[in-house]
């Protein structure tokens, strides 16, 4: 078994043990649950009747919470022709006048000749953020907590400027045009963070003291050989905001297999997740969050 793996698998029992989800805490097993339940829904590109459905799914969720929801709907102009998408924002009020958001894709790449789910891919920023927004309602921050569900964040085609984050290029946008941007004092951004065998890349695109934040805290809470020393340069839903003088960081394991064999492939299913991985992503972004706070 691979140590970091071996590592990960007593972390559930030690902090999860009765699984229970308790207001202002993050349960890992409810964010399993919640990428479970996404990926059950199939494959879900723009524009699918199965995003449609776990975007109803998202917002029945998130009213449990009591958060201000907001509805970013745009059409975006993709090589297949025009489609509707819409990004989700949960906002948690703060009294402060400044933003912190957390962010993730819930969309997954169309793929037509394969039965592409994306429990990793799309099911674990999902799962992810359900559960850090109920966590985050029992919480009182003096910054705004904005948890945004990016629709959109895959190509249709090759990967271009022009072809990919499609719903983060829309916000980011928006936002600068709104003044929200102007207030926001950073952005994390998760994708591909249930992998059982977690190992998250030091994405030098990011902003380098939130990054240096993230990483400190991580080793701070005995969790940093789940941040990786290996430097990648990735392009993901932070970007945007990063061209547009935001600070950002994004958090992703981009070895998600041997050699990323299950990366875009049939393999990324499920049981290729483990509750143990969310449990060390939420435990360092809640404490980020109060740290930025």
């Amino acid at each position: 078994m691979h140590r970091r793996q071996a590592l990960i698998l007593t972390l559930a029992a030690a902090w999860q043990a009765c699984g229970q989800a308790r207001r202002g805490e993050f349960n890992a097993r409810t964010a399993l649950r919640h990428a479970q339940r996404a990926t059950a829904f199939g494959p879900r590109p723009p524009g699918s009747p199965a995003l449609n459905q776990l975007r109803g799914y998202i917002l029945s969720e998130l009213e449990k919470t009591g958060c201000q929801i907001l509805r970013d709907r745009f059409t975006a102009q993709t090589p297949l022709g025009p489609i509707e998408m819409e990004n989700l924002i949960a906002r948690f009020p703060g009294t402060s006048g400044r933003a912190v958001a957390v962010s993730g894709h819930y969309d997954t790449k169309w793929m037509p000749d394969i039965e592409f789910v994306g429990a990793n891919d799309g099911g674990s920023s999902t799962g992810f953020l359900l559960e850090l927004a109920r966590a985050i309602s029992g919480l009182k921050f003096r910054n705004d907590i904005l948890v945004v569900f990016f629709d959109g964040e895959e190509s249709f085609g090759p990967w271009s400027d022009k072809d990919g984050v499609y719903g983060s290029r829309h916000l980011a946008e928006r936002w600068a045009s709104d003044g929200t941007l102007a207030r926001l004092k950073a952005l994390i951004n998760v994708d591909m963070i249930g992998d059982r065998d977690l190992g998250i890349v030091r994405e030098m695109n990011s902003t380098a003291w939130l990054r240096d934040l993230v990483w400190q805290t991580a080793a701070e809470l005995g969790l940093r050989r789940y941040f990786l020393d290996q430097p990648g340069w990735i392009e993901d839903d932070h970007v945007p905001f990063l061209r547009r003088g935001a600070s950002a960081v994004n958090l992703i394991d981009f070895e998600y297999g041997p050699n990323n064999s299950y990366w875009h492939t049939e393999q990324d299913t499920p049981d290729k997740l483990s509750a143990d991985s969310f449990e060390v992503v939420g435990r360092v972004v809640l404490e980020v969050l109060r740290k930025l706070d």
